[in-house]
């Protein structure tokens, strides 16, 4: 598994994870996450999975500290299989959070790299 954060310029922060994701992982993207979005102004997450095989079994995965910063964030955007979308945006709590979390294929990259840019 591999799970990396890294701040872009226009405070988009970009997560690219791949094979079957950690408890360690997620908290230490989750860290890292927190670090820069606790620098100030909104920021926009992309999240790129390739060959996501989900996520790691057993453990407690109900640490929902990082929702202490969602005050900071605009929008985000995951690119990812269509068979991981439902799981996905459940395990994000799209829908129950205040922005909003879109679901693109790969082949569509760029509209969710367009959609994070949109200023609704």
């Amino acid at each position: 598994m591999s799970a990396e954060i890294a701040k872009e310029s226009g405070h988009v922060l970009t997560m690219r994870i791949s094979g079957t994701l950690s408890q360690a992982e997620l908290a230490g993207m989750q860290a890292a996450a927190a670090g820069a979005l606790g620098a100030g102004g909104k920021w926009r997450i992309l999240v790129l999975t390739e060959n996501f095989e989900g996520w790691e079994r057993g453990g407690t995965w109900n640490d929902f500290s990082v929702m202490d910063r969602d005050a900071s964030i605009e929008r985000m955007a995951i690119v990812g299989e269509p068979r991981w979308e439902e799981m996905t945006l459940l395990f994000t709590a799209a829908g129950m959070r205040p922005f909003p979390i879109r679901y693109f294929e790969p082949a569509q990259i760029s509209a969710a790299r367009l959609w994070l840019d949109a200023r609704e």
